[in-house]
């Protein structure tokens, strides 16, 4: 199942002074139903993830691309998206979600194994089940738009079967284990009581990190700093981003896993920062002598919604606001100064905004968290013990994604190579790997 919000109390102290007999007799029996709310909320969600890769992330990527690349970034997005979701169903589930050990699951649902329509999994509550089928297909989504946010570092020069080669080194190896890790009841970070309520780290950090290493080992694109590389589109970015933030409702709020109070809290949540963080983006654009921009909007949505995305369903709506506003300059700072700073390429900002972004949320969910700050934490919950867990989750996936991610562009440089020619950068990888173009000349 995934991570619970907070540890709950299983008995009170009068009922554990009770003879075991009259604690059994007491205790009211708990029968777990299926409620078609909880599965129909469900499903839709899951739609509503999907629609964040294809078409949203696709078109948020297309349009900043030139118009000589924009069907490569389509179908890579596009192409990764399947790619996962086939990987996820052989082996993924199993090796996220079963059994196995602190670090990574078992292959005991390979290939679905043992699921069918009457396969059931929890939920946040003892009394709620949803079909296992749902949950899967649920989490299926998560890994495939993660493995698509990674294009985006390296958009407009790297070989089509050497992006599909290093997704599936990347998905398995980083990815599985991360979100066994964090979401998996007998996980290492799970145990450890980190938050991460839809993705911060598994999803964002996990992401951006692969991200920042391809943009450094691929290399920057010819013409970078002497040639204006100008996104061909931002109307496209602009519709792309729109549906990413309708998308991330299902993301945020679908990972309550039922219809109910938490959903709604999540839903509001994703609402409030998002907007704080687009209008944090262009203030910050407007403060440094500039004029607010499109992209900039765009991209300061998508910074706050990232950011509130560990911390949907334990924050309070205020707590909301403030990491949305503080998500707009902080990714602004990650998309220029930092950026700049590594001397990377990073083509599409998948470090600047997810990584960086998941790092600023990660570590803010163990202090807007807090009862004292309106978050929904237990009695007793300590801040700094929780920031310290907070901090080792993003320490564990920064290296551990780093040292996978490392590995596996090594390893697909030497069996394909990373970058394509010259030549077919210089014509546009429309058609020199696809054979295609985006528009009629």
């Amino acid at each position: 199942m995934r991570k619970t919000l907070f540890p709950l109390m299983t008995a009170s102290s009068g009922l554990l002074s009770m003879p075991l007999a009259r604690a059994a007799e007491a205790a009211p029996t708990v029968v777990a139903t299926v409620n078609k709310g909880d599965v129909a909320w469900m499903l839709t969600a899951t739609l509503l993830v999907v629609m964040m890769s294809i078409p949203g992330l696709a078109l948020f990527y297309g349009g900043m691309a030139r118009a000589k690349n924009m069907l490569s970034v389509l179908m890579q997005v596009f192409v990764v998206f399947a790619l996962v979701s086939v990987l996820w169903l052989l082996f993924g589930y199993s090796l996220a979600f079963s059994g196995g050990n602190a670090v990574l699951g078992d292959f005991g649902k390979l290939f679905l194994a043992g699921i069918d329509a009457a396969s059931l999994s929890d939920t946040f509550s003892a009394q709620s089940k949803l079909p296992e089928l749902v949950f899967v297909a649920f989490q299926c989504s998560f890994a495939a738009i993660s493995c698509g946010i990674i294009v985006g570092a390296f958009a407009e020069r790297m070989r089509f079967a050497a992006v599909l080669a290093f997704i599936v080194l990347w998905f398995t190896f980083s990815y599985l284990p991360i979100a066994h890790m964090v979401w998996s009841g007998n996980g290492y970070l799970f145990g450890k009581g980190a938050l991460d309520f839809a993705g911060g780290t598994v999803v964002h950090i996990n992401a951006g990190i692969a991200g920042l290493v391809g943009a450094k080992l691929v290399g920057r694109r010819i013409g970078l700093g002497r040639e204006a590389l100008m996104p061909h589109s931002l109307t496209l970015t602009m519709v792309g981003a729109a549906l990413l933030w309708v998308g991330w409702f299902g993301f945020n709020a679908g990972s309550a896993l039922e219809a109910n109070g938490v959903a709604a809290l999540a839903f509001v949540n994703t609402l409030a920062a998002a907007s704080a963080a687009t209008l944090s983006w262009i203030a910050t654009e407007a403060v440094l002598g500039r004029k607010p921009s499109m992209l900039g909007a765009a991209s300061g949505a998508i910074a706050g919604l990232v950011v509130i995305t560990p911390a949907a369903g334990t924050v309070a709506p205020m707590g909301a606001l403030v990491l949305g506003l503080l998500a707009g300059p902080v990714c602004f700072w990650g998309v220029t100064t930092l950026k700049r700073w590594l001397g990377i390429d990073d083509a599409f900002d998948a470090f600047g905004v997810h990584g960086v972004g998941g790092i600023l949320g990660a570590l803010l969910t163990g202090v807007f968290s807090a009862p004292a700050l309106g978050g929904s934490g237990a009695a007793g919950y300590a801040m700094l013990p929780q920031l310290w867990v907070q901090l080792e989750g993003v320490l564990i996936t920064l290296g551990w994604s780093g040292l996978v991610s490392f590995l596996a562009y090594k390893l697909v440089d030497r069996l394909i190579g990373l970058r394509v020619g010259e030549e077919e950068e210089r014509i546009g990888l429309d058609i020199s790997s696809h054979g295609e173009s985006a528009y009629v000349r």
